[in-house]
């Protein structure tokens, strides 16, 4: 069973049993929350699209391990084609579901990690290369969900993980046995983790030596006993819940992104699951790894994605209200592609500039340079975007009526007597309803801080930038001499 089917992965849920919480309350089938449903259904549609003969290409390679075609969310890139495709598919994921593909971070995890046990391998004499290939092997085979697992909550920012006053502020090693390993903390932020099969850990960050103990990544299953999985609420969750109708909301079946934090109290983890512990030096690597891959396919690809929906609704809503000829609307149009494009070009060339990274290991890597440049253009520019669509839509996205009004039948006909204009009242409200989904929702602050919020961006361009070799080009054409 190399690529399930969306009915198979739906039903291998069934199986799962996590422990998890939305708003203080267990939940005891994620199947019939509606907040955990919308999880299941997002998941469900990108293994769908993976069976969908037009999405192929994008969709299922074939693996460098068995040669067997699997869902690229489980594979690692290869060559520039491979990257390309890679952020075609966040690209495509995006656009069909309007919310998180929640395998995207779990397969950016495996590539980091695919280049960074190699290389410890070939150091140390160690055999984290060989474990992963063969988790990767089992989870291509079953074609498992697996999501990452990074940010740990920091406690003290201004203090380093030894030195915190509850060093559990970052997931740590608290025992070594024989036959595996003891952790103990949280990670937070973690999209989609409890729609998973399998969540794959990194260390929150580079580690200097002292800190062996939080040097640690490993895989792990959904329901692994001592887990906890602790989801958001926000005003959407709220609203989920209350529906009559899934149809009431922005985004019906998908939803906004529905993240947890994840509690490890003592989680055992056999050594077979374990590619990294105590080795400090490569904390930072592997993490800079997964960053470089994550910040191409979320800023240039993932976000586009998010991009044209907007675009479209916006489009549709000129042409619902008869704006669609106004000049600053159609100027307004324009500048959303500009923006999204712009981004979604950046994606593509750190994809056409990657290399083998490290040489030898056959894992390739996106172009660090053009992968920051990306996320950091759409971080600021998504704001525009969403700006821009907000005015174009215009009040009506904080003021609308409930769509549940139309049905009313003594107030039905004047919501559509009053909100009709060029189309009936009834489009005009979906596609605001659409609309508000994003301008007044989650997701600025999410593409914000998403892959790291801009401040680390500009970090890495600030150490990738060859500044010497742009000031000697000036030099050298101004006939400056030293």
């Amino acid at each position: 069973m190399a690529v399930k089917t969306a009915a198979e992965y739906i039903e291998s849920v069934k199986a799962l049993n996590p422990k998890v919480y939305v708003a203080g309350k267990r939940v005891e089938n994620m199947l019939e929350n509606p907040t955990t449903l919308s999880v299941i259904r997002a998941t469900a549609k990108v293994y769908d699209l993976a069976h969908d003969p037009k999405y192929k290409e994008i969709m299922v390679p074939a693996s460098h391990l068995t040669g067997e075609p699997i869902n690229r969310n489980l594979h690692v890139a290869r060559s520039n084609y491979d990257l390309d495709m890679r952020a075609e598919m966040a690209l495509l994921t995006s656009q069909k579901l309007g919310t998180c593909n929640y395998r995207c971070v779990g397969c950016d995890t495996l590539n980091a990690l695919a280049a960074s046990t190699w290389e410890m391998d070939k150091e140390y004499g160690t055999e984290y290369n060989t474990r992963l290939n063969n988790f990767i092997k089992w989870a291509q085979a079953n074609d498992l969900a697996c999501s990452g697992a990074i940010t740990d909550p920091k406690g003290d920012r201004f203090k380093r993980p030894s030195e915190q006053d509850d060093p559990d502020m970052h997931l740590r090693v608290v025992e070594k046995r024989d036959d595996g390993i003891v952790v103990r903390g949280a990670k937070v932020s973690q999209s989609g983790a409890i729609g998973a099969h399998e969540t794959i850990v990194l260390p929150g960050g580079a580690l200097k030596p002292g800190e062996e103990q939080f040097a640690v990544a490993f895989a792990l299953p959904n329901g692994t006993p001592g887990i906890t999985y602790i989801c958001q609420y926000t005003p959407y969750t709220a609203e989920r819940e209350a529906a009559e109708s899934i149809e009431e909301l922005g985004n019906p079946e998908f939803g906004q992104r529905e993240t947890s934090t994840i509690v490890f109290d003592d989680v055992f983890i056999p050594w077979e699951r374990v590619f990294l512990c105590g080795e400090t030096k490569y904390c930072g690597r592997l993490v800079a790894r997964f960053a470089k891959t994550h910040r191409m396919n979320c800023g240039g690809a993932c976000k586009v994605g998010y991009a044209d929906l907007i675009i479209g609704a916006s489009k549709l809503a000129s042409e619902y209200t008869g704006l669609q000829k106004v000049p600053h609307i159609q100027e307004k149009l324009i500048d959303m592609v500009r923006i999204s494009e712009t981004s979604h070009a950046c994606a593509i060339a750190a994809a056409a500039k990657g290399v083998e990274e490290p040489v030898g290991s056959g894992v390739w890597m996106p172009d660090d340079l053009f992968g920051n440049v990306a996320k950091l253009n759409i971080a600021h520019g998504f704001w525009e975007i969403m700006k821009m669509a907000g005015d174009i839509a215009g009040g009506g996205v904080v003021t609308m009526p409930s769509e549940r009004d139309l049905e009313n039948p003594e107030i039905g006909p004047y919501i559509k007597k009053y909100f009709k204009s060029a189309a009936p009242a009834e489009q005009r409200l979906r596609v605001i309803k659409f609309l508000q989904n994003w301008v007044a929702g989650l997701h600025g602050a999410g593409t914000w801080h998403g892959a790291g919020s801009p401040q680390a961006q500009r970090v890495a361009l600030q150490f990738l930038t060859d500044w010497d070799a742009k000031k000697q080009l000036a030099k050298d054409l101004a006939h400056i001499k030293d």
